[in-house]
């Protein structure tokens, strides 16, 4: 049952990316462009997030344990170091220079334009390349 869930989910979350615009670059653009043509429309899909996941938060840590695993998976580390700022800062760039983020890029293949191939191709090396430099 659970790789049910799993796929029910994964196709939830990605017809709200495609409904709510964020799989179209033109859109995410428009909305980081504060100073030019600035579209506010995805600040209201952000909104709508909040405002289911809060209570959802609410319900789930109240639960002692995932429905389909032994414990929460959460992060442990508090601490800000230089490789978070500069994954953030590279993250930022690249989301504003593509318009895509990865959710949204997996989202857009299913167009089958190959710049979103392109794309989803260089976040997979760019993936790479940081197990091969930091992790190795």
């Amino acid at each position: 049952m659970k790789p049910w869930f799993i796929g029910l989910a994964g196709a939830l979350f990605g017809a709200g990316i495609t409904v709510s615009g964020m799989a179209n670059p033109a859109k995410v653009q428009n909305f980081l462009d504060v100073a030019g043509s600035w579209d506010p429309s995805l600040a209201l899909v952000m909104g709508a997030a909040l405002l289911v996941v809060t209570p959802g938060f609410f319900f789930v840590f109240k639960m002692s344990a995932p429905k389909y695993a032994e414990a929460f998976a959460l992060p442990t580390r508090k601490d800000i170091d230089w490789k978070l700022l500069l994954g953030a800062l590279l993250f930022g760039i690249g989301w504003a220079l593509s318009g895509l983020c990865p959710a949204p890029a997996l989202v857009a293949t299913l167009t089958g334009v190959s710049g979103f191939f392109i794309f989803l191709l260089a976040m997979v090396a760019g993936m790479i390349l940081y197990r091969f430099i930091f992790e190795s």
